[in-house]
């Protein structure tokens, strides 16, 4: 076709009974409007390319540091450190750097509530006021702020556990615990537990007229399929589209079906789990199923424990393809995911029943060392599915990872000596093209501000001041 081809808005969403289902990036779309006056001259218009979206995963505790660290920049992409291992794949794609240090703590010792809070704000909390939450707005919701204008959700906040953790060290806040972003200094956010609210809330797009008719017509259980109820629109669209474009579509709502059947099967494993638990047998010809649970987190018990027949893996894997779609259907550009929060979780999926904060503790005991390694490569493989899944989702000229900055780590560099100096990050996507990946930086002199500020100037987000403690931009991780 030529230049005049016929045309669909960005914001073309499929719909059916108070669903509404945005669409993926094709070859008929435009990320931008046209500029004032339409396209002067008679050459072609120019390519918009399509814009970058900042993801951040967060993993408490640290990492055990000659397991993680790459040991010559040379060998970095062919021979990785055991806990890089899950990332080989797409390690061309990643950009590891040394020498990142969190924000001083000093006179706070609170180090697992400092963590997390610390994380995208990179300053202190206020030490006057310790039982108010009041310390910084976030990178992620700097970005939202700048962003979030031109997508249906300003930002996207996720977690696989309650942000229920109390600890109460220093006199500090419990909401510093568990929450890494802040809307305001005195506002956290917080983040989605519960992988069906998040699927019908990407669903309805957040139209109040859509989640009442949705709540109609599909019905409280994913059972009865939200995509069905949108499959008679796609029809209609697939006429407008090319072949490359109609194969897009079809693989976008494969993979929307596929997440969720297996939404589904968790919600029914809970409400199984749950029946058992009340002493009811639920293979019992007699037995009559009880009205849907309230859902936490599907798989977790009431404090928040794995249940011995799940998969954490599971759970983080289909909120990382939420995470995906968000991002493929431009309904989001900013993310946040917390893995699990401090002094949280246990791995009986690795075959360890300890706490992962217990572990942490190991004084070079080779035992909780290597339990360490195991829950440290296991978070990594996460991200490392995400990267992976990213990277195989054409987009534009590229992939959407391309035009993606992911950024992986935790707040702590050693959980043994809850030590800073040298904070874990991992950044996965050039952003466009901002950022030179597939190399390892083993002397960076800078601070979690002066990432979090590179990351998002890297992401065309401009910034009047530092975050945080920052002083400065990495321009060592730029491609230029």
């Amino acid at each position: 076709m030529g230049s005049s081809k016929w045309r669909i808005s960005r914001r073309t969403c499929l719909k059916g009974l108070g669903v509404a289902l945005a669409l993926p990036l094709m070859e008929t779309m435009g990320w931008a409007d046209q500029p004032k006056g339409g396209a002067k001259g008679k050459g072609p218009s120019p390519k918009k390319k399509p814009p970058v979206r900042l993801g951040f995963m967060y993993m408490p505790h640290g990492v055990i540091m000659d397991r993680f660290w790459p040991t010559d920049p040379a060998t970095f992409l062919t021979a990785p450190p055991p806990i890089l291992e899950p990332l080989k794949p797409v390690l061309d794609q990643c950009l590891v750097m040394k020498g990142i240090c969190g924000a001083p703590i000093k006179p706070l010792t609170a180090a697992h509530a400092l963590e997390l809070s610390t994380w995208l704000t990179a300053i202190l909390p206020d030490t006057e006021k310790r039982s108010v939450v009041n310390i910084a707005i976030s990178a992620d919701q700097i970005a939202a702020n700048y962003v979030g204008a031109f997508t249906p959700l300003p930002s996207l906040e996720l977690a696989t556990m309650p942000q229920t953790h109390i600890e109460h060290q220093d006199g500090l806040n419990e909401a510093y615990y568990s929450h890494c972003s802040f809307r305001s200094p005195t506002q956290p956010l917080p983040a989605e537990v519960n992988p069906r609210s998040v699927y019908k809330r990407l669903f309805q797009g957040g139209d109040k007229n859509a989640a009442a008719g949705s709540a109609a017509a599909a019905g409280d259980a994913l059972d009865g399929s939200m995509l069905d109820l949108v499959l008679a629109s796609s029809k209609d669209l697939r006429g407008s589209l090319s072949r490359a474009d109609q194969r897009k579509l079809d693989e976008y709502l494969d993979s929307v079906r596929s997440l969720e059947r297996r939404i589904a099967a968790i919600q029914t494993r809970q409400a199984e789990a749950a029946t058992e638990a009340a002493g009811e047998r639920s293979g019992s010809r007699t037995f009559t199923p009880p009205p849907p649970t309230s859902m936490r987190l599907p798989g977790l018990d009431s404090h928040g424990n794995l249940l011995a027949r799940e998969k954490r893996s599971e759970y983080m894997q289909v909120m990382c393809d939420l995470n995906i779609l968000a991002f493929q259907a431009d309904l989001t550009r900013v993310s946040t995911y917390i893995g699990s929060t401090p002094n949280g979780v246990s791995y009986p999926e690795l075959g360890i029943p300890d706490m992962h904060h217990a572990v942490t503790h190991h004084n070079n005991n080779p035992e909780p060392v290597g339990k360490s390694v195991k829950i440290n490569t296991f978070n990594v493989a996460q991200f490392a599915y995400m990267v992976k899944r990213l990277q195989s989702i054409p987009e534009g000229e590229g992939t959407l990872l391309d035009n993606c900055i992911m950024m992986w780590g935790s707040g702590l560099e050693d959980g043994n000596k809850h030590t800073r100096d040298n904070l874990p990050f991992v950044i996965a996507g050039k952003g466009g093209g901002a950022i030179k990946t597939g190399r390892y930086l083993p002397d960076v002199k800078g601070n979690q501000g002066d990432l979090l500020g590179t990351l998002l100037t890297a992401a065309g987000v401009p910034l009047d001041r530092p975050i945080g403690v920052g002083t400065r931009q990495l321009t060592e991780m730029l491609a230029t």
